[in-house]
């Protein structure tokens, strides 16, 4: 049996399930109905019966009065009781002849009663049924609805996706290729953190209008999980007219929402697939999608089409991912520490701290292998966390020996769109008594752009405790002079894609000597970084620079290790 023939047995085999499903559960609506139609006509039945014991009480009553009305007047006319004197009695009295009456409008009227209370309790039993049964089935069309449709936005949710996907793949009408998009809006977490689950959820609704409203039939949208949505677009198409919908969808994502009053984006990488090129069933082609998404998050488009390549990594990543939660606790994190010169006179200034991950099975790995993953939840929080302790208690301690040096802490653009993380610092300065001087944090430009007026509100709230801040990797991100003008910086930190050039490439010396010059008219101290010969650093004494640091100077260092170079130097 080949992959389609079990393909085809497997979905006739679930259809028939899904039918027997079907027809027990209105088996069993059915039972409830009728078992409830049951109940109500026993309820008809001792109605009618108590109707017919008041009718016969009201009968015993009415003749038990008279026959003492009888014997009453029959001992009243003869003075004594007797059956005659009954006889004469009921023959000559007319008032006994209207009580005689009273019993038969009795009955009369317990008969008449109990029947048209009959006729009523039936009508309200079928009405009732009625009722119950087109409950019933509303309640079973909204079951059999929520099994395969998101709730939230009415979507096709993950179930019902994969199934026409699969029916695709194994229709008949000659269908040669088709396209699988996965949509994953990056910022939904920031989102929900900052603005509460009501607020995030109202964004979904608003996400999935506009998908629904610019990308109509034949292409199939849903719901995968809280914020990734797929797309199926099955007409045999070119991979540029993919790529111009993928496009698209960054268009439609681009306007401002307005949720309670508050203006959000949101921020979408895009994982695209081709059947039957990456993939013959429905899980290889989504579990490549999602590597392409993965890939597409550190693209500068926002979307990227499948390739064998991404594969060689995406193993690793998987694992990685599973195991950055017990990193921490098992104690696999380990920090480094890079020494930074004054260049004037190449005494130790401080050091910037940077984290390494002693993996069990692949060795030492360095942040850019798995900061990115942590990012992507919520474990960089607990990373920054971990972080700032061990940094602050380490630079306490130097201190305490006399060691008097800065130590420099990266903070990631989550960090910045943490409100907690003021909170959080103080805490920590508190428990380890450290001097606020003695730490520079240093923050990307690019870090700052996600929510600017988040993350002023941040920095201000640090510096207000009398930390310093620095500029990193300074000219490769918006180099925006209105926020160095903003925000309390110590220093600028330049990229040492512009260092290490600088001995060859003009340009690199021009933008070198620029920012030395700006940064000191602003009252700022300038670090370079990537200083690799004594070449590189004498010309950047020559330009009257401040600080530096690199692997001429000082590679990062475990701490042994840099207690041991410092007391050398």
């Amino acid at each position: 049996m080949d992959d389609h023939q079990e393909s085809l047995f497997v979905r006739i085999k679930l259809s028939a399930l899904s039918k027997q499903e079907a027809y027990d559960k209105e088996l069993v609506v059915n039972v409830i109905t009728n078992s409830t139609s049951d109940f109500l006509h026993n309820n008809v039945k001792v109605l009618r019966s108590r109707v017919s014991k008041t009718a016969w009480q009201g009968i015993s009553i009415a003749v038990i009065a008279l026959v003492i009305a009888t014997l009453s007047v029959t001992y009243i006319d003869q003075g004594h009781l007797s059956i005659n004197g009954m006889i004469k009695a009921q023959s000559n009295n007319f008032a006994l002849w209207v009580m005689d009456a009273i019993p038969f409008l009795f009955a009369f009227w317990g008969q008449y009663s109990s029947t048209v209370l009959a006729y009523e309790a039936s009508a309200m039993v079928l009405d009732q049924t009625q009722v119950l049964r087109d409950k019933a089935e509303n309640f079973e069309k909204q079951a059999r609805h929520s099994v395969t449709h998101d709730l939230l936005t009415d979507l096709p949710n993950k179930e019902l996706f994969y199934d026409r996907v699969g029916q695709v793949i194994i229709s008949p009408r000659g269908q040669t290729e088709f396209y699988i998009l996965l949509v994953e809006i990056s910022n939904y977490k920031e989102i929900s953190d900052t603005l509460g689950r009501n607020s995030s959820d109202s964004l979904i609704k608003q996400i999935s209008v506009r998908l629904q409203s610019a990308f109509p039939a034949p292409i199939t949208i849903a719901r995968l999980e809280n914020n990734s949505f797929s797309m199926l677009f099955s007409n045999s198409v070119s991979e540029t007219k993919v790529l111009d919908l993928a496009e698209s969808i960054h268009r439609v994502l681009h306007d401002t929402f307005f949720i309670e009053q508050v203006k959000l984006s949101a921020h979408a990488n895009i994982g695209i697939v081709r059947f039957p090129v990456h993939g013959t069933d429905v899980d290889t082609l989504v579990q490549r999608a999602g590597i392409a998404l993965y890939v597409a998050q550190n693209s500068n488009k926002g979307y990227a089409v499948y390739d064998s390549s991404f594969d060689a990594h995406s193993p690793k990543q998987l694992t990685l991912m599973s195991e950055l939660h017990h990193a921490i606790e098992k104690q696999e994190l380990q920090l480094y520490f890079q020494p930074k010169i004054r260049v004037a006179d190449s005494t130790l200034y401080g050091v910037e701290a940077l984290v390494r991950w002693n993996h069990p099975k692949h060795g030492l790995l360095f942040p850019d292998q798995f900061i990115p993953l942590m990012e992507r939840t919520r474990l960089i929080q607990g990373l920054t966390c971990w972080v700032i302790q061990e940094s602050f208690a380490q630079c306490a301690k130097w201190h305490k020996e006399g060691l008097d040096i800065t130590l420099s802490i990266n903070l990631s653009a989550k960090d910045l769109n943490n409100p907690e993380l003021p909170d959080l610092i103080s805490g920590i300065k508190g428990a380890t008594g450290l001097n606020p001087e003695w730490i520079i944090l240093e923050i990307t430009e690019s870090s700052i752009m996600t929510d600017p007026e988040a993350a002023m509100e941040i920095i201000n709230r640090i510096h207000g405790m009398g930390f310093q801040f620095s500029i990193d990797d300074y000219g490769t991100g918006y180099s925006s002079l209105s926020y160095l003008k903003r925000l309390p910086l110590k220093e600028l930190k330049i990229d040492r894609s512009f260092v290490s050039d600088i001995l060859r490439d003009e340009s690199d010396a021009v933008i070198v000597n620029a920012t030395i010059n700006l940064a000191h008219n602003l009252g700022l101290e300038v670090t370079a970084e990537g200083v690799e010969d004594a070449e590189i650093l004498a010309l950047l004494k020559a330009e009257g620079c401040d600080l530096a640091q690199g692997y001429h100077i000082g590679k990062p260092m475990p701490l042994v290790e840099f207690n041991h170079w410092a007391k050398s130097v």
